[in-house]
């Protein structure tokens, strides 16, 4: 009987986990290019079934659950890599992908350390000294990994293939990065990614750069606000769980006992 409390108590931890997921979601509902993440769930460690039918150890013997319980596990989280609305800006140095891909950043850390960085946010800037950044510093990187530095003087240009245009000249071209699997994308704070052991790049990426637009967060708050709603009221059902069990402890222990 005591199993129930402890099956309550992973539902518990597992319904905050999915909160704590769709707090951040609606933390970031207003950055750009904000990729939202989901949380999933697993019902038994192992199939419950199959451990029943299992005559490894011997004809009609039966198998010891040991640490194993009926529970829920926390199971793997995932980011939703849809593409988000576009909205209108006007500047020039406001970029949007129009399909799947990235722009490549050179993102310093806190030891000084440089590393390629992915985002599909494109809120940059031009510096007084030319540089194409993000809003945090960040150097945003042409087609030869290079940081990208145009004359802040010149009246620019960019069309849909990255190519940045001033007096009818190309003077750079906007990498635009893909990847077979985003499987092999990892979070890097809140809106970059970087690849891990096994990504490969795709030979062109599908997404065609656009000037002036900006790619909202993928996120409904809507929906966000339902799931959260539905996530406090199984959790309350886990406490209700635990509650109901508490009292009939309570009862058998300190009442039938004293019979």
């Amino acid at each position: 009987m005591v199993k129930g409390l402890y099956t309550a108590y992973t539902g518990m931890l597992n319904e905050q986990h999915r909160m704590d997921v769709i707090t951040n979601n609606l933390a970031n509902a207003n950055t750009n290019g904000f990729k939202k993440e989901g949380a999933t769930s697993q019902s038994f460690d192992e199939i419950l079934s199959y451990k029943i039918k299992d005559n490894s150890e011997g004809y009609n013997i039966s198998r010891r659950m040991g640490r194993n319980h009926p529970g829920v596990k926390i199971g793997e989280g995932y980011t939703d890599f849809s593409q988000g609305p576009i909205k209108n800006t006007g500047n020039t140095y406001d970029l949007a992908l129009s399909d799947s891909g990235f722009f490549a950043v050179r993102f310093t850390n806190k030891d000084g350390e440089d590393s390629v960085k992915y985002t599909r946010d494109g809120n940059f800037t031009l510096t007084r000294q030319g540089h194409l950044v993000t809003q945090d510093g960040d150097a945003v990187l042409d087609v030869d990994n290079r940081p990208i530095r145009i004359d802040p003087l010149l009246k620019t240009e960019i069309n849909t293939s990255g190519e940045v245009i001033q007096d009818g000249d190309v003077v750079a071209t906007i990498q635009v990065t893909d990847f077979e699997d985003y499987n092999y994308l990892e979070r890097y704070g809140e809106n970059y990614f970087q690849p891990v052991d096994g990504a490969e790049k795709t030979e062109e990426a599908r997404g065609q750069v656009y000037s002036g637009y900006l790619e909202t967060s993928n996120l409904s708050v809507v929906t966000e606000m339902v799931n959260m709603i539905t996530i406090s009221r199984a959790y309350e059902s886990n406490q209700k769980v635990i509650t109901t069990y508490d009292s009939t402890l309570d009862i058998a222990a300190n009442q039938i006992g004293r019979i």
